[in-house]
């Protein structure tokens, strides 16, 4: 593989990031995202870039004064198992530490990959209802199938 960086998203990076994301969405594996809405939430986009190209991406979205979700993290099918994924969490979590987030949580169909990232499941009943915002706009509403799994920095 190639050398690759991690950065935050530039608005010229929305298209990219949506034809990634939706290649999963399209499978049932994650929400599909409109246009407009990665453009409203460009800045909560990390990238990883290959020779100036977006592979991968993930967001850190900032759901109350101490919450906060990673979603949309998806690799290119050819850029998959070489860390990238692991990466753009540890920058989600790395922002959410530097803004004072304690706990950040993950809808996933892929619980195993988030437990590597020290993620735990925790009952979906727990979160906020404040959540499931973008719930009504997947397919297998209201019978959702995904784990909910929570990092929680350690208090001093």
């Amino acid at each position: 593989m190639m050398p690759y960086t991690i950065e935050k998203a530039r608005i010229d990076d929305a298209v990219r990031i949506q034809k990634i994301v939706n290649s999963f969405a399209e499978r049932g594996e994650m929400l599909a995202r409109p246009l407009s809405e990665i453009y409203e939430n460009i800045r909560d986009f990390f990238v990883a870039r290959e020779n100036g190209e977006v592979i991968a991406c993930a967001a850190l979205h900032i759901a109350w004064s101490d919450l906060a979700e990673v979603k949309s993290l998806a690799v290119s099918e050819e850029h998959r198992h070489h860390g990238l994924g692991e990466k753009l969490v540890e920058a989600c979590l790395d922002e959410a530490k530097r803004l004072g987030i304690p706990n950040i949580f993950a809808l996933t169909y892929v619980k195993g990959f988030f437990q590597k990232c020290g993620f735990i499941e925790e009952d979906k009943s727990t979160l906020p209802h404040k959540i499931w915002g973008e719930c009504y706009r997947c397919p297998k509403f209201p019978n959702c199938d995904e784990a909910a799994l929570i990092y929680r920095f350690k208090q001093p």
